[in-house]
């Protein structure tokens, strides 16, 4: 392979492996998007949490009612209530494996 096209080829891959490197973990993500309102614990008794009456986390019979796929849909999405907005969505700002990881973080919170 001559000298230009693997330097064009490292070119393309450098950029796709510093995105993967930069994936944020789980407890990164939850700590940055989540602990405002649904507390650190999961538990939503926070300020916010209560206010929004939020779900417990640590509740089994809570994490029996959850969906996988709808957990990735709201946080994906973000959650609307009588046209105002209850939670932002995360779409623009965390990736599709990202969505998934705090899923899986979420259900470690059961009790």
């Amino acid at each position: 392979m001559k000298t230009t096209a693997k330097i064009a080829l490292t070119s393309l891959l450098l950029p796709l492996a510093a995105g993967l490197a930069f994936a944020a973990p789980a407890t990164e993500n939850w700590d940055n998007h989540c602990t405002k309102c649904h507390g650190a614990d999961g538990k939503g008794l926070t300020k916010v949490g209560k206010k929004l009456n939020l779900k417990d986390y640590t509740d089994a019979k809570v994490q029996a009612d959850l969906k996988d796929e709808e957990m990735c849909k709201v946080i994906n999405a973000g959650v609307m209530d009588k046209g105002k907005e209850k939670m932002k969505g995360y779409k623009d700002e965390l990736s599709a494996d990202e969505i998934k990881d705090l899923v899986a973080y979420i259900r470690k919170f059961k009790a």
